[in-house]
């Protein structure tokens, strides 16, 4: 064989193997995606999976209904306050080594959550799965940003991303039914450990090792007081909801959540390295969208947890009966997301806001003023889509509003803070609107739930209008209109 043969034969190849290489590159990034979407799919499970199981929850324990709204507000109280720092925290030690702490304390947290003797232990282990989705979930999102380098592939990553967790939610009543009926309660927490042990496994195996790197410090002092000052507030409310309040522990508990809410800003202020820059609350379309926001995720979390009482208490449906009721919201919940980005092009931002949260509204109308003995399917299906389609349209917009003028210094700190304004918004919602509808001072023979679903309703009526008059042109800056 001639030299130049024999040096295009070796060219061939070394091209073919670089071209193996790279197929088997792809294919591992791919792979490694599906093991992170388990994960995403079981955290966002969790936010849901107990919303059936509460009567279950509530009898194995014998507890009244406004100490329940901690099993379901202290995972997202503890995950929407430290999310932020658990983005700061993967890049000072590490992605790799962030998301595998993170999805270990979250298994663990599940383990202890099922085998919990008493509710106050059940609660503690909430706080721990809110605690790992807040490391495990920056640190995922942006291995998958460093898995996909390249936008076509990288958008569409991210869209698998944010399917799952859409899916995750909606999955987690339609299990919740089906596991506390044919098993346990305690099962919609321990289904976790094997699959959060493939995940530990998968991303030991697939993800490269963390490079030594030097980042700014972690504003601990701050991200305690915001994940502190929510607590508190909760804690405060249900305890004046009790049939015996203790008044200075209550009212002390609202007064600490005050000092630390003051606190944040003081230490916001004077920090080199904030938690959130108090500047990025300057510009008042990303300051009205997050405020739009908590008040429309309080109503939509307090319908939710309302909905799943008054299916199996009012209505006697069986769990699994009740996790099946939630489908006609499913399927609205799905179709109208694909709608939506249509919808914001036609009339924009401003208006796809009001929309949503005009629709979720009436759902919650719905569910205020029908009567309670009439066909699920006169009564409840109606507020159920209702609902959905607000809270896909309204949702969105806001989301797109409140990433108004971002640039590539500030565009986490803008996400960050729209996904702790949706959880910590759901959580305080439910202990505020339902510590207060079923609080035996209320007096009079009004129902609780519609007094629940009354407030729920006049927090939406106040976002609509705090909406409306943001700006003198009374509009929100929709994407296209950022570009013109």
């Amino acid at each position: 064989m001639s030299v130049f043969a024999r040096a295009t034969s070796l060219f061939s190849r070394a091209a073919r193997t670089r071209a193996a290489d790279e197929a088997a590159r792809s294919r591992s990034r791919w792979v490694t995606l599906v093991f992170l979407a388990v994960l995403q799919l079981l955290i966002a499970v969790d936010v849901t999976v107990v919303n059936i199981a509460l009567p279950a929850i509530r009898d194995s324990f014998h507890v009244d209904t406004r100490q329940l709204t901690w099993v379901v507000t202290g995972y997202t109280v503890v995950g929407g306050g430290l999310l932020m720092v658990g983005g700061r925290i993967a890049d000072l030690f590490g992605r790799r080594r962030t998301l595998l702490f993170g999805a270990f304390l979250f298994g663990a947290s599940s383990l202890a959550a099922g085998l919990a003797p008493n509710l106050e232990l059940l609660v503690l282990a909430r706080f721990g799965q809110g605690a790992g989705e807040a490391l495990s979930l920056p640190a995922a999102m942006s291995l998958i940003a460093l898995l996909f380098p390249e936008p076509a592939a990288r958008s569409k990553a991210l869209s698998v991303w944010a399917s799952v967790a859409s899916v995750g939610l909606v999955l987690g009543f339609l299990l919740s039914g089906v596991i506390t009926q044919l098993f346990s309660w305690r099962w919609i927490f321990l289904i976790n450990i094997p699959l959060v042990s493939l995940v530990l496994v998968a991303v030991l195996l697939l993800v490269k090792k963390d490079e030594t790197t030097a980042r700014n410090p972690v504003d601990l002092p701050g991200a305690l007081l915001f994940t502190a000052a929510p607590l508190l507030l909760i804690f405060g409310v249900i305890e004046l909801g009790e049939d015996e309040p203790r008044l200075p522990l209550a009212v002390g508990s609202l007064l600490a959540a005050a000092v630390c809410a003051a606190a944040f800003v003081a230490v916001e202020r004077r920090t080199a390295h904030p938690l959130v820059p108090l500047t990025f609350f300057g510009n008042r379309v990303r300051l009205v969208a997050n405020g739009a926001t908590v008040l429309l995720s309080a109503a939509l979390s307090t319908s939710f947890f309302l909905l799943t009482m008054h299916l199996q208490e009012e209505r006697d449906l069986s769990p699994i009966e009740a996790g099946l009721s939630f489908l006609p919201l499913a399927l609205s919940l799905i179709l109208a997301s694909l709608l939506v980005p249509r919808l914001i092009e036609r009339i924009g931002t401003t208006g796809a806001a009001v929309l949503g949260m005009a629709l979720a509204a009436l759902g919650i109308g719905c569910f205020a003023l029908l009567p309670s003995d009439n066909s699920l399917l006169t009564s409840v299906f109606p507020g159920m889509i209702l609902l959905a389609c607000g809270m896909a349209t309204g949702l969105v917009a806001l989301q797109n509003a409140a990433l108004h003028a971002v640039t590539e210094a500030d565009a986490g700190v803008a996400s960050g803070v729209q996904r702790c304004a949706d959880q910590l918004g759901g959580a305080s919602g439910i202990a505020v609107y339902v510590s207060i509808g079923f609080s035996p001072h209320l007096g009079g023979d009004w129902d609780p739930f519609t007094v629940a679903y009354g407030l729920a309703g006049i927090g939406l009526i106040a976002a609509v209008l705090a909406v409306l008059a943001l700006s003198p042109d009374r509009r929100l800056a929709a994407p296209r209109e950022q570009e013109d």
